[in-house]
């Protein structure tokens, strides 16, 4: 069992940058490939990306390639979305979620997941 929460979500404009954080309980974090997603209003949840259970390898969804990254410290139990040069369609809320396996870009594979944390991006 992992429980997880997100923070670091809120207001910026257009372009600005924002970095959330999403801590995790237990003494397993390292063992776990964590994902990021997003949810905007009336719109299904949709990958971001994730990170391997090292740190060293990342993934991300096209829309969101080489403007945001993810990292994780496994000492501190915590993994990372850095996200800059953000758009007003980046508005959403953001989950981090949590696997025991592999990467993996679908809903449906991960484990666990946070409560969600909102961004909102201002034109």
């Amino acid at each position: 069992q992992v429980q997880l929460v997100e923070s670091g979500g809120g207001v910026v404009q257009a372009g600005g940058s924002l970095r959330l954080s999403c801590a995790a309980s237990g003494r397993t974090f390292s063992s776990y490939t964590m994902g990021w997603f997003r949810q905007a209003p009336g719109k299904e949840r949709e990958f971001v990306g994730c990170i391997t259970r090292s740190g060293g390898s990342t993934y991300y969804a096209d829309s969101v390639k080489g403007r945001f990254t993810i990292f994780r410290d496994n000492a501190k139990n915590t993994v990372y979305l850095q996200m800059n040069s953000l758009k007003p369609e980046d508005t959403a809320v953001y989950y981090c979620a949590a696997r025991s396996g592999l990467r993996a870009r679908n809903i449906n594979e991960y484990d666990y997941w946070g409560q969600g944390t909102q961004v909102t991006v201002s034109s």
